[in-house]
């Protein structure tokens, strides 16, 4: 298993490469956009909603399928 912060790591990295092809959507001449707008909508965007969701609440998805019982009395867990 791979460390939290070369996770962290592998998925910043995904979320920056991924973003470079919507910067180009965004700021290209407007007769190139429909060339653009398929892989841009179905595959950039997707990769990069997923990605931000892992890195923003990625802990609670693993959390939530861990084996790990939640423990009572915990900071938290009301």
């Amino acid at each position: 298993m791979i460390t939290s912060a070369t996770q962290r790591t592998i998925f910043r990295w995904i979320h920056i490469v991924f973003s470079i092809p919507i910067i180009g959507y965004i700021y290209s001449p407007f007769d190139k956009i429909p060339q653009y707008a398929h892989p841009t909508r179905f595959f950039f965007v997707p990769i990069m909603i997923l990605t931000g969701l892992w890195m923003w609440k990625g802990h609670l998805v693993l959390r939530l399928f861990s084996k790990r019982p939640v423990q009572q009395g915990a900071p938290g867990n009301n």
